[in-house]
Order: C-alpha cells, then structure tokens, then sequence
C-alpha cells in the first residue's frame, strides 16, 4: 500500500489478522519492510502488524530536502494517523532503533513498549566522519561500493553460510537502495543524539544487541538500557542484525515482552 506522508509517497504493509494491539517494526539504513518478513508472519495472529519504508528506502520515495531523525518520528506519527492507530508497541533496529527512541521521546503517550535493537544513543564527534564518508561513496560510486564492508558488519560468516537465500535478499534490497535516499539518511545519523536526554523515557524498554557486532558494539546499546529505569538488556550470538540472525531467539524474547503487563 502507498500512502503520501509529510509530502512523501511511503510504502507499508499492514497485517492485522489478528485485529489484536498495534505492534511496528522500523528497518535499517539500507534496508526496507521485507526485512522483518519472518517476524512479522510470527505476530500478525496476536498483534496489527505494521511495517513500512522510510524515506528513501525500498518504494518509499527520497525526501525533496535534508532531514534529521526528529522528521523520520514525524513520519511515523503521521502514518499512524492516517491508518487509525492511537498507540502501538514500537520495535526499531539500527537506524530504526534511533528513529523508534526519537519517537519514545516526542510521542510518550502514543508508545504502548519500546524495543530496540543495535542501535545506539548518538553519534559522537569522533563518529561523525564515517557518516559522511559513507554518503559520499554512495553518491559518487552507487551502493554496489558499500556492499561488501556493510554485509560483513551485518551479518556473521557463520549466518551468510548457513542463510544464503536470507543473505541473498539484504543484499538485494541494500544494492538496490537509492544513493541519495541512503546518503540523506546518513546525513540525518550523523546529526542524531539524544544522549543526556533518554532518562525522561517512561515506557517499558526492551534493548538487544549483538555480541558480535562491529559496527554499533554492544555496549553503546547497553548505554540506552542503562539511561532508562528498568528497562532491559538482551545479547545475542549474532552481529548488527540480530533480530534477523537469531530470529527465533529474537521472537521469543519480543513474545514474552510484550505480554508483560504494562
């Protein structure tokens, strides 16, 4: 389904067999909705499922002006009104990760949960570089240049091995990732931090991270669990993506989660 939000034709997908509370899902940087396919099959019984690409990304059109992640939790809270949604569990990894903690933060009374996965408080000074190195290579060399380097940081040796078809389908959607969409976005994380700020949160917060991952270590993950009072930590035996690598581990640990009382 297409829906025009702030201006921006945006793709999502909505599962609602169930008819149960909401439950979204928000992608990586150079990702799109197919990545929380498995998951989103494993909920839609019990849950509204939602799932849609952000600016840039999959068939969601590239913003006509630079954006921070404060305009990504904008974007969200616009798709929620227009589909009905009052309030929904919100699950965010990586990039979504950042926008889902944005959202916890502008929208307190519009998040029922908050789960993130590898993901981190704010980019640092000393961090700030690699943004922009990385929006550059987009823009003058396409995201063909990206893609090894990023599926290693994605993904373990062991997973690409034993998943190639799973493998296979992220690497398709980052290659296929528009340049300016994924260096826009870049843009945006370079800017993002809440640090310091991520003490008001409220809401019960579920956060996961990787053991192995490079990119974003665990401990910045563990960071947010830290800043938020009784929020809880999770690692996996898997890199950046973690709810894709441990899946079954990831979807069991969300299941006993969200039925917690709240």
């Amino acid at each position: 389904m297409q829906v025009k939000i702030n201006g921006i034709e945006t793709r999502y997908v909505l599962s609602n067999e169930g008819g149960g509370p909401w439950l979204t899902f928000i992608h990586q940087l150079g990702g799109d909705l197919s990545v929380w396919d498995q998951l989103a099959g494993y909920f839609r019984d019990n849950y509204t499922v939602l799932r849609y690409d952000l600016r840039g990304h999959g068939k969601t059109a590239v913003s006509g002006e630079p954006f921070g992640v404060a305009d990504l939790s904008r974007d969200l809270a616009a798709l929620l009104d227009v589909l009905g949604a009052p309030t929904t569990h919100l699950v965010g990894m990586s990039m979504g990760g950042m926008i889902a903690q944005q959202f916890a933060l502008d929208y307190p009374s519009r998040i029922d949960t908050l789960t993130i996965a590898d993901t981190t408080a704010g980019t640092p000074p000393e961090g700030r570089a690699v943004w922009d190195q990385r929006a550059a290579a987009a823009r003058k060399d396409g995201m063909a240049s990206l893609v090894p380097a990023t599926l290693s940081r994605w993904l373990t040796p062991d997973f690409q091995a034993a998943h190639p078809e799973a493998v296979e389908q992220i690497q398709e959607v980052l290659t296929h990732t528009l340049p300016e969409g994924y260096a826009m976005a870049c843009e945006a994380l370079r800017d993002f931090d809440l640090r310091g700020k991520l003490g008001t949160v409220r809401r019960p917060t579920l956060a996961v991270a990787g053991r192995h991952d490079t990119g974003t270590p665990p401990a910045a993950t563990q960071a947010i669990a830290d800043a938020i009072e009784g929020a809880q930590f999770e690692l996996l035996d898997a890199a950046h993506l973690a709810p894709i690598e441990q899946s079954h581990r990831f979807a069991a640990l969300l299941e006993t989660f969200l039925e917690k009382p709240v």
